[in-house]
């Protein structure tokens, strides 16, 4: 089958002939259907993230935002069948530690993320693995295209659990999101479906106005204005401050940005995941955090009980995940899109259809 094979960190991916999967005995096959493509694979392939013990090893394939049908199952599998439509989360559980009797799998002690690991390839090719299938792979609906749930497996997925379930967003709350990429856009449109109004932060006009579309009523054009918290503080009530703000991209500047930007007994939500200039590694305003009793919330995936939350709410109109991805690939465009993805020359969540 073919697949897009990581030769080392900065090194260009290949499209090469490689083996099929095998299949676990707790596990399944999948043929691909849709897998966004994510900074996090960015990331990884600038060699990233060493400093949290990820290194990913030539040979490797990326991908873990799939959508595709079961093709084969092991022996072991008790609730899937061939021919179901599946997605799973890309951190993989066991299902066995106390995080994950708690339904807090995304945080499984003995977590495997998916395509960036050798012994759990990833979905950037025609067919990929999932193990403890009874455990992660999720029903996708029918009625579902699978290019629109495509970023379920990180960006929206990771997004709707930080803002449903990790800070508190009630309706009428004001909500800043710095940087409109794939994942902020996600939680652009979570957020304001689940009632806040939303202030989205970015440099890029075309993304603020994306962001206009998926719900934000105030926008922030960071390279125009001389104080972003500031700005961002404007628009709220006495410019008090903002009741939750979210940092979607990484850096030290939006971290900061948007710590700065809540008001008293705020709450930040963390989702971007830094690049090597951060090292892991950012100064917050501790004291005001302190004296303000400010709150931080890291979001890092999602668990498998809170999709059918995602499914409920599209199927009632609440929120449509395909109005974020603006971009579909053939297999063989995926090295070049994800070249694009260092530029920061792509909009929303690109999605690859085509194998």
């Amino acid at each position: 089958m073919k697949a897009v094979v990581f030769q080392g960190a900065n090194e260009p991916l290949e499209i090469r002939d490689v083996d099929r999967p095998a299949c676990e005995e707790n596990g399944v096959v999948v043929e691909t259907e849709a897998c966004g493509i994510c900074r996090s694979d960015w990331h990884a392939w600038q060699g990233d993230w060493d400093w949290i013990g990820l290194m990913p090893t030539p040979g490797l394939i990326f991908g873990h935002e799939p959508v595709g049908r079961v093709v084969e199952v092991g022996d072991g599998v008790e609730r899937f069948s061939e021919g179901d439509l599946v997605t799973n989360p890309f951190n993989l559980s066991d299902g066995t530690c106390p995080h994950c009797r708690e339904g807090r799998a995304n945080i499984c002690e003995k977590s495997v993320p998916m395509g960036f690991v050798p012994f759990q390839q990833g979905a950037f090719a025609e067919e990929y693995p999932v193990r403890n299938a009874d455990q992660n792979l999720v029903t996708v609906p029918e009625s579902v295209d699978p290019a629109e749930v495509a970023g379920l497996g990180c960006r929206f997925a990771t997004a709707f659990h930080g803002i449903a379930h990790r800070v508190d967003v009630t309706p009428g709350d004001w909500v800043a999101v710095h940087g409109c990429g794939g994942v902020g856009l996600s939680a652009v449109h979570i957020a304001s479906a689940l009632g806040g109004n939303v202030i989205a932060v970015d440099v890029v006009p075309e993304k603020l106005e994306l962001a206009r579309e998926l719900g934000a009523i105030e926008t922030v054009d960071s390279e125009r204005v001389d104080d972003v918290p500031q700005a961002v503080k404007g628009y709220t009530e006495r410019s008090r401050g903002v009741d939750v703000s979210i940092d979607a991209l990484g850096i030290a500047e939006t971290i900061q940005n948007s710590i700065n930007s809540l008001g008293k007994g705020g709450q930040h939500l963390q989702i971007g995941m830094t690049t090597s200039e951060e090292g892991g590694d950012v100064s917050v305003p501790v004291d005001t955090m302190v004296t303000d009793e400010r709150e931080f919330y890291g979001s890092y995936g999602m668990p498998p009980n809170e999709y059918d939350e995602i499914f409920r709410m599209m199927d009632g109109g609440k929120i449509d995940p395909g109005k974020i991805v603006t971009e579909t690939c053939a297999l063989e465009e995926v090295p070049d899109v994800m070249d694009r993805l260092g530029e920061y020359d792509t909009m929303g969540i690109p999605v690859c259809t085509e194998f």
